[in-house]
């Protein structure tokens, strides 16, 4: 893949002037540091990332330099390259990217109260997984969604939350959201499911205890070789995660997926989202929900 040009001096052989960009960078970084990121991410993460991505990973790592008081991409990422787990971390957090609502994609959550009524016969507890669960308003969608549907704080399902990124996933167990960030959530739902902030928690909400207490939150690489997963799933939400995969990497995570769902379970995908490399494993049955290819639907 092609890469910007390295920031060159200005000579008198070469008088072009510096993009707004070049002229507020504290750092040098070069083609060749984008690269060794590029590849770094994608065998960390899976992520694959475009040319037009150079800027933008240069905005968030710069910040890792200056907390770790370097001076140059270069040393950054001689200390990821020997292996240090802690700045491994803060490197996944700092380059993937969280946006998530409440009820994001609305439609597909009357699906899973069909999906959570289909599945309970006979059985008395059911299991959905949000893996790519970020700072928690999609495992928390679910929540509310199976306690509507069941008409109790304490319904018949646990859902597993999971993310690579540990920043947000503390967050998510936080459960705490500014009033604008649950404007989509209907007020007698969230007078239902959340309590109000007063005095110096004003203009803030917090999850039930009780709707948090069906949640799960740990840290989880869609890429791991051996996932260690020892249930299995009747919906599992993997939204608007592909989109950062190649198409190999795409099909080996939906090779994973498909014996983890349970008899009948289905997998609820983003908008942008489409499988047409993978219709041996999943078939489109609903708008961006899929059966596993030879289950009951």
């Amino acid at each position: 893949m092609s890469a910007m040009p390295e920031l060159t001096m200005i000579t008198e052989r070469n008088s072009r002037r510096p993009s707004n960009s070049e002229e507020i960078r504290q750092f040098h970084f070069t083609a060749a540091d984008f690269a060794r990121v590029r590849d770094l991410i994608y065998h960390a993460a899976g992520i694959s990332l475009s040319p037009a991505k150079q800027d933008l990973v240069y905005s968030r790592l710069a910040r890792r330099l200056r907390a770790r008081q370097l001076t140059s991409f270069n040393d950054y990422l001689a200390i990821l390259e020997s292996g240090e787990p802690e700045e491994w971390e803060a490197f996944i957090n700092a380059l993937t990217t969280n946006l998530t609502s409440f009820f994001r994609e609305p439609h597909h959550f009357p699906i899973l109260a069909e999906q959570l009524q289909k599945q309970q016969a006979g059985r008395r507890q059911l299991a959905v997984w949000s893996c790519a669960a970020s700072s928690g308003e999609e495992p928390y969608s679910i929540a509310i969604t199976a306690a509507e549907h069941f008409g109790t704080l304490n319904p018949p399902v646990r859902i597993l939350a999971t993310d690579i990124d540990t920043a947000v996933l503390e967050r998510a167990r936080r459960g705490v959201y500014r009033l604008d960030q649950v404007h989509k959530i209907p007020p007698p739902q969230l007078k239902r499911y959340f309590m109000r902030g007063t005095g110096t928690n004003a203009g803030l909400v917090k999850v039930r205890p009780e709707l948090q207490k069906l949640i799960t939150f740990q840290q989880f690489n869609l890429l791991e070789p051996a996932w260690q997963l020892k249930e299995r799933f009747d919906a599992i939400f993997c939204r608007n995660v592909m989109i950062y995969f190649d198409k190999r990497t795409q099909y080996e995570i939906l090779r994973k997926f498909r014996p983890i769902l349970q008899s009948g379970g289905l997998f609820f995908a983003g908008h942008s989202e489409s499988f047409h490399h993978a219709t041996d494993l999943f078939r489109l049955c609903g708008k961006t929900v899929y059966a596993p290819v030879g289950r009951e639907a």
